[in-house]
């Protein structure tokens, strides 16, 4: 017998799609402690400090959505068990988190200052997120509309 879910259509809207999968808080916490390099549940858990069965839960979505895989392994003489990586579309996300840190930065600084930066592997230059055209040239925030084409 179909669940309510299932009879409502996919939102058009490609955020509210996309909030579908990472729109609660522990969400993108964790997506950004696994940028950081964390894979195992256990550091996930002890970094966060979320419960195991939201945890459990948050990271069950993640690779039903294609953000993260599960990985086994096995410590000597341990059960197995499973690391979580992030998958391209996962990777894809470290857009979203330095925007979000760019904007916490300056509207929700912190006293003692920015936690984490983003710099260029290749140059250790600061970088920043911005808006580009089509044809590489950066474009100005205010000089950016988003147009609606419906919901």
């Amino acid at each position: 017998m179909p669940t309510k879910t299932d009879c409502v259509p996919e939102p058009r809207c490609s955020v509210a799609r996309s909030l579908q999968v990472l729109g609660e808080r522990w969400t993108l916490l964790i997506v950004r402690d696994a940028l950081a390099g964390l894979t195992r549940f256990a550091d996930f858990r002890d970094s966060l400090g979320i419960a195991s069965d939201l945890l459990t839960s948050r990271l069950n979505a993640l690779v039903e959505a294609g953000v993260m895989e599960r990985r086994p392994y096995r410590e000597p003489g341990a059960r197995v068990r499973h690391s979580y990586h992030l998958t391209p579309a996962g990777q894809e996300l470290v857009t979203v988190l330095a925007s979000l840190q760019q904007w916490g930065d300056v509207n929700r600084p912190h006293e003692e200052g920015p936690s984490m930066w983003s710099r260029s592997r290749s140059t250790g230059r600061t970088v920043r997120v911005t808006f580009v055209d089509d044809e590489g040239t950066p474009v100005p925030r205010e000089d950016v509309d988003l147009v609606f084409l419906g919901t």
